[in-house]
């Protein structure tokens, strides 16, 4: 009868998220093999790192899609058709901004700061998830104002791009913001200024001058 092989020291999928952690708040690039297995603990040696995880960039691969199928779905809202426009825009504010302030992970968000992550342009791929997630939410923004407009809730000439961009913009900030110490209270009150522009381009109401 053939040996068993030595069962790991690990929980796999608890080892992806404790990596996806330390690459959120330090990125790609600047994370070391040396850092992961310390973070992933048990003793783990570098052959079995790799028998694993096959490569950094696999692992970094596998954290992304760990955190684009968790934390990243408080953006979901901005393609449910069930829920009003202005709502959805405003819910999916307010929760990725509670997201990003909480305890228990890194500050801000993985997606957003992807763009940091990687900068060099060979490693532009590896970053790649990250950058069609947030293009994903600058259009869900555009297409709550797009549904605005057909609705009637909004005016004809309202510039969709423009103000979805006010939106997913203010997002993107919120990661540097709440990494520099900003409160969640400062980024509601925020929020409840940005639905201002939405106000303002609703039927009926006189446009910002």
């Amino acid at each position: 009868m053939a040996q068993m092989g030595r069962p790991r020291a690990f929980d796999r999928q608890q080892a992806i998220e404790q990596a996806m952690h330390l690459f959120w708040e330090q990125g790609y690039e600047t994370t070391s093999l040396s850092q992961l297995k310390a973070q992933i603990g048990g003793g783990i040696s570098a052959p079995s790192f790799y028998a694993a995880f096959g490569s950094k960039e696999a692992l970094f691969k596998e954290a992304v899609q760990c955190y684009l199928e968790s934390y990243a779905r408080v953006t979901d809202g901005l393609w449910d058709d069930e829920i009003a426009p202005r709502e959805a825009v405003e819910l999916t504010l307010r929760r990725s901004t509670k997201m990003q302030c909480e305890s228990g992970h890194p500050k801000g968000c993985m997606v957003a700061l992807g763009t940091m992550s990687a900068p060099k342009h060979e490693h532009a791929h590896v970053t790649k998830p990250l950058a069609v997630s947030r293009a994903r939410t600058h259009a869900g923004f555009v297409r709550c104002v797009e549904r605005g407009i057909a609705m009637g809730e909004l005016s004809e000439g309202t510039d969709a791009q423009a103000m979805g961009a006010a939106f997913s913009s203010f997002l993107l900030g919120v990661s540097i913001s709440a990494r520099d110490g900003v409160k969640i209270s400062v980024f509601n009150a925020s929020i409840t200024e940005l639905m201002k522009l939405w106000d303002a381009a609703s039927n009926g109401s006189q446009a910002l001058m």
